[in-house]
């Protein structure tokens, strides 16, 4: 497996920051080559999470295990900056982005942002008083999923289920690389979020082979298009999971198009629990099913299984 720049990924992150915790991760950026998330508090002490725990940011400069220490906090000035930096210096630009809690930023890096909502019939419209960010860092590992497609059989389509940070994106951009590099089809590659193809420009950020991606499309919409326009052999996309996406899905396999997706579900029996992705499992829209090992075991398989055998035992 081939890590792709992991210097410059904390480095694209951490450019977020105010200049003093920024310097403190540019000066530490081999120690924090795992690193997974940025996190700001307001009046709490700078995190930096990685599998298994995390750093704090102390006074004097250097990185800490201890979250009492005396650390450098987050005040609400820099708070601020770093909601400026995420938007663009332009809040109502990305204010759709916001109202559903995160913006992707350069690089297929994601902040969630959180703070009140105000709420108009019904609906988030804007989100004011930021209290708390958390920059995700996005991560190319080139060959991650070698042992995936060595192991289950993808051809029918394939259901990825993991926690938040089990690197279900990660896993699934490498798929993508890797399938429409090798395999003589048509990939489409459903980029809702920015976070897998990372468009820079008129370019990605991140090698996504020979994929067609739609950045940026609502997924039902995009599979849409996809099926009627681009002649797909198979369509990868992220986190599934709404009324919108099952039916999509459905016309998917009405089309003979195979899907490889992704949704949040740590294991079987949390996956049971989901109703919408149960039905679209019965239909056998996902013929092989995997799970991830978890949030400190990131990109590492738990257990592959078949759709059939899922909803057998429901």
């Amino acid at each position: 497996m081939c890590k792709i720049n992991d210097g410059q990924r904390l480095a694209e992150a951490a450019s977020y920051l105010t200049p003093e915790p920024a310097s403190v991760l540019s000066e530490h950026i081999g120690e924090l080559y795992d690193a997974q998330e940025i996190r700001l508090r307001l009046n709490k002490p700078f995190e930096i999470r990685f599998p298994g725990g995390a750093y704090y940011i102390t006074k004097s400069g250097r990185l800490s295990l201890n979250r009492l220490g005396d650390n450098l906090m987050c005040t609400l000035r820099e708070l601020e900056s770093t909601f400026q930096k995420i938007c663009g210096f332009s809040v109502y630009a990305r204010q759709n982005e916001l109202n559903r809690g995160f913006i992707t930023l350069k690089g297929g890096h994601r902040a969630g942002v959180c703070g009140t909502a105000v709420i108009e019939n019904g609906k988030i419209v804007n989100i004011r008083h930021i209290t708390s960010i958390n920059i995700r860092i996005a991560r190319e590992y080139k060959n991650c999923a070698s042992a995936l497609l060595r192991d289950a059989d993808v051809s029918g389509g394939l259901l990825i289920c993991g926690a938040p940070c089990s690197g279900k994106t990660t896993l699934l951009r490498d798929i993508a690389r890797q399938i429409s590099n090798i395999e003589n089809k048509n990939v489409v590659l459903i980029d809702e979020r920015g976070e897998l193809a990372g468009k820079s420009g008129s370019g990605f950020h991140n090698d996504v082979g020979m994929c067609d991606v739609f950045d940026g499309y609502a997924k039902p919409a995009a599979i849409l298009h996809a099926v009627r326009s681009m002649s797909p052999d198979l369509i990868i996309c992220d986190e599934i999971g709404s009324d919108d996406d099952v039916k999509a899905l459905a016309l998917c396999k009405n089309s003979g198009v195979n899907v490889i997706a992704t949704v949040h579900a740590s294991n079987k029996a949390d996956l049971m629990t989901k109703k919408q992705i149960m039905s679209v499992i019965k239909t056998g829209v996902f013929p092989s099913i995997v799970f991830l090992s978890g949030r400190n075991r990131a990109g590492r398989i738990a257990e592959i299984i078949k759709g059939e055998d899922l909803y057998d035992a429901s």
